[in-house]
């Protein structure tokens, strides 16, 4: 079945959305907002469909000509095709549809609470790192690669036009390498991870592998043939996406990642997150910094004196460092290990004191007693059952609160309302153009 369409909006999906003739929305990949196109039903549920275009009636002047060739391959870049003002405009909208829809604001509250998205200065090349997916197919040849979301499958393409210059061409590179290296031999590796940064120069290249007997030497001779690597590490762990680390194992160089955020630096190891846009998490540190009612001056964070400040799952200090800088005295909570570690090197190597405590942050966090604020930059999944409750007992004056994930931080917008705070301010942050990903920097004042 075909039928005629025009494209109403970008989801928060690589999709674009439409209506059908009989009211029901269709999902379709590629549609541009104000495109006129003939979609081909493909899937047709009771309350959706899904259209694949047939044929670009009229093409939306929003469109952009797509520069990564590999794009419709990985999947990486789902939303080259739209000019990057639109871009901002549609996660913004994004933002504003999901304070609507799950935290069920009316629509005027919503509109004015979000600011216009803050744009990347670098569309593309901004990516401090890559993911590769790493398997044998079906004819024993090692393939390295992009998972193309929501499947197992691993796109080879040479080049990545979303990363830095210095590590675009690294999953080809790698690919011929370890190919070489292994041999007909299963060594076991399910992942491949390569940091690079601007700053510092330092470019990182993690193995990881399943525990066992490896050619380090040999591995370690031959991947420096193919990248400019200052460390080679080995991580060995359980495949899948539970992902327990058994071990960290340097193999050739410094044996961690370092990078520079404002008046900052930051070691890393290879199990630990860092943001991916280096210069766009600047940014978001500063909202959270002038969020709490500190400045970023010429030196550095200031403006937080005497505040009794807890970070909960605070990663390696990206939020943390800042915020002892400024003057807080910080309480930083964060369970993983290779994290936590990080967390207070980069404390001593910063010259900051930062209360480093390991563990969970919803058992932690009856324990901090009452604060003065709080920042949360929780995974993808938001905060779990309880840890707002948790957090309205600990009486913050202020609560910066920072999500990868509009769906899940408007579902937690509407238990800090419920629990006597209110949001006073929302600032997405594009991290990830040419993607429909956008970070939203929020801050809730306690009524």
């Amino acid at each position: 079945m075909e039928e005629t369409i025009t494209i109403e909006r970008m989801g928060y999906t690589a999709e674009a959305v439409g209506h059908l003739e009989s009211g029901k929305t269709v999902f379709v990949e590629g549609g541009a907002p104000g495109d006129v196109a003939t979609v081909e039903i493909v899937e047709d549920k009771p309350t959706f469909a899904r259209g694949r275009i047939v044929r670009l009636d009229e093409a939306s002047a929003l469109r952009a000509k797509p520069q990564c060739g590999a794009g419709d391959a990985c999947g990486g870049c789902p939303w080259q095709h739209l000019a990057y003002e639109a871009q901002l405009d549609a996660k913004r909208g994004n933002v504003v549809a999901a304070l609507e829809r799950t935290a069920k604001f009316d629509a005027a509250r919503a509109e004015e609470l979000v600011r216009p998205c803050l744009p990347s200065k670098r569309q593309w090349g901004y990516r401090n790192k890559l993911e590769l997916g790493a398997a044998f197919d079906e004819h024993g040849t090692f393939q390295l690669g992009f998972h193309r979301e929501g499947t197992h499958d691993i796109a080879s393409p040479g080049v990545c036009a979303l990363a830095h210059d210095a590590i675009a061409k690294a999953p080809k590179a790698l690919r011929g390498a370890l190919r070489f290296a292994q041999g007909s031999s299963d060594l076991g590796i399910f992942r491949v991870g390569v940091r690079h940064s601007l700053r510092t120069g330092d470019l990182e290249v993690a193995l990881w592998t399943t525990p066992g007997a490896f050619p380090r030497g040999h591995m370690a001779k031959t991947i420096k043939s193919a990248v400019k690597a200052t460390s080679i590490v080995r991580v060995m762990a359980d495949p899948g996406k539970a992902r327990k680390i058994k071990g960290v194992e340097t193999l050739d160089g410094k044996g961690c990642w370092e990078e520079q955020l404002g008046s900052a630096r930051y070691l890393a190891s290879a199990p630990s997150f860092f943001q991916v846009n280096t210069a766009q998490a600047e940014k978001l540190v500063a909202c959270v910094v002038e969020g709490l009612g500190g400045r970023m001056g010429e030196d550095g964070p200031e403006g937080l004196d005497d505040l009794l400040v807890a970070d909960l799952y605070a990663g390696g200090g990206t939020f943390s460092v800042p915020l002892a800088q400024a003057g807080a005295e910080v309480l930083a909570v964060e369970a993983a290990g290779s994290s936590v570690r990080d967390l207070r090197r980069n404390a001593d190597m910063n010259a900051v004191d930062v209360e480093v405590i390991g563990g969970d942050a919803a058992r932690e966090l009856p324990e901090l007693g009452d604060l003065d604020a709080l920042v949360v930059d929780p995974p993808r999944a938001g905060l779990a059952d309880g840890v707002v409750e948790s957090i309205a007992a600990a009486a913050p004056a202020r609560v910066a609160y920072v999500s990868c994930n509009p769906a899940t931080w408007a579902r937690d917008v509407a238990r800090f309302e419920n629990e006597g705070y209110r949001l006073i301010s929302v600032q997405p942050v594009d991290l990830f153009p040419q993607t429909y990903h956008v970070e939203v920097a929020s801050v809730f004042e306690r009524l």
